[in-house]
């Protein structure tokens, strides 16, 4: 049997009705783009005053112009302090933690841990999923979406630290579910944002709009701007006494993230209450920061069931406190812990502190960190 040849095939017998099917194709594209372009005219420009925080009318593809330009500003200024958690050493800490650390002071670090690393995924998703959204102006989502971004980030610096230490991933990351106060606080956080996670949460509905805005308040006011901001300070009371410097630097990165999260969700808040003519309602949020403070105190007992060097369960709890009603002055809302005092002045500094670092030659001197913010 001859062996077959390419020039046995009868192609060219075959090149007209493939011809024929090509056409054919193009004239049902063409009138495909025809019946496109009939059943989509050309649209009316945006005018940026009807853009809406939420049950806006505007494009939400179209950026600028700005009706919210200090949203883009939290943007630019939340780039501006760009790190990652490779960028500063751990192997102090390695030692610190094996050779100097007391069984105290392991329980409050790892435990401080293991809130840590669920309370941030939490808050990747409440964002990405529930707020982010459900707003209508591009704007806020740029912003938002970078937040995303940065809570993934401190996910990995967790990580990255439980990975340095050599802690043990499976009993750190399960605390969270078997640690009964622990637990409470991500449950009570779980039970406060899931209702608002449903992409079906119709927000025209004025009871759902109100609910929306107290779940807000309840993850940027609460969860963020007091639960996190005084979550790091038992790290940082080890910092100051010259140990574990290398996580309590992670987390001033981290906090500074927080601040700007605290303050952007603040301003949403503030303009959302105003542009819909909305108020939330007193007793609600006595509800809000009882079950809040009742969480943080059980959190701190367990944490600091034996006091360390200079902190203890009673400043923890002292001075969310505190917070708690720098809080409400931001929003605007009533003090919840009237006479509250700042027990910790020097936490603010952890927030504040401006500083040049040459990340062991990775970063050029000028590299410039978050800038401090105004809280009062």
């Amino acid at each position: 049997m001859s062996a077959l040849r390419f020039d046995d095939w009868d192609l060219p017998s075959a090149a007209p009705q493939a011809n024929a099917t090509v056409d054919a194709e193009k004239q049902a594209k063409t009138e495909v783009d025809r019946s496109i372009l009939q059943a989509a005219p050309a649209l009316a420009p945006i005018n940026a005053a009807d853009k809406r925080i939420v049950n806006g009318k505007a494009d939400i593809n179209q950026l600028a112009p700005f009706k919210y330009p200090w949203a883009w500003e939290f943007f630019l200024k939340a780039n501006r302090n760009h790190w990652t958690p490779l960028e500063i050493g751990m192997a102090q800490d390695v030692h610190d933690y094996h050779h100097k650390l007391s069984a105290a002071e392991r329980h409050v670090f790892e435990n401080v841990l293991a809130y840590l690393t669920t309370s941030d995924i939490l808050a990747m998703r409440n964002i990405g999923l529930a707020v982010m959204e459900k707003m209508s102006a591009p704007e806020l989502q740029i912003y938002q979406a970078r937040q995303v971004y940065e809570e993934a980030l401190h996910t990995w610096t967790y990580q990255h630290c439980i990975e340095s230490i050599g802690l043990d991933q499976q009993e750190i990351y399960n605390r969270y579910r078997v640690v009964p106060e622990i637990h409470g606080k991500i449950a009570l956080a779980n039970r406060r944002l899931e209702k608002v996670l449903r992409s079906d949460f119709d927000l025209e509905d004025r009871a759902n709009l109100h609910e929306f805005a107290l779940s807000y308040f309840f993850f940027a006011v609460i969860f963020e701007g007091c639960w996190f901001y005084n979550g790091f300070t038992p790290v940082f009371a080890l910092q100051r006494r010259g140990l574990m410097k290398g996580a309590a630097e992670q987390l001033q990165y981290i906090m500074r993230d927080e601040v700007l999260h605290c303050a952007f969700g603040i301003r949403v808040i503030r303009e959302l209450l105003i542009e819909e003519n909305l108020t939330l309602d007193p007793a609600t949020l006595r509800e809000l920061w009882d079950e809040a403070e009742a969480a943080e105190t059980a959190y701190a007992g367990y944490i600091l069931r034996e006091p360390v060097l200079g902190y203890n369960a009673e400043l923890h709890v002292a001075q969310f406190r505190f917070i708690a009603n720098r809080r409400a002055r931001q929003v605007g809302v009533a003090e919840p812990f009237p006479g509250a005092e700042n027990v910790l002045p020097w936490l603010d500094e952890q927030a504040n502190l401006r500083k040049e670092k040459n990340f062991f030659e990775t970063r050029v001197t000028e590299y410039q960190t978050g800038g401090a913010l105004a809280w009062e």
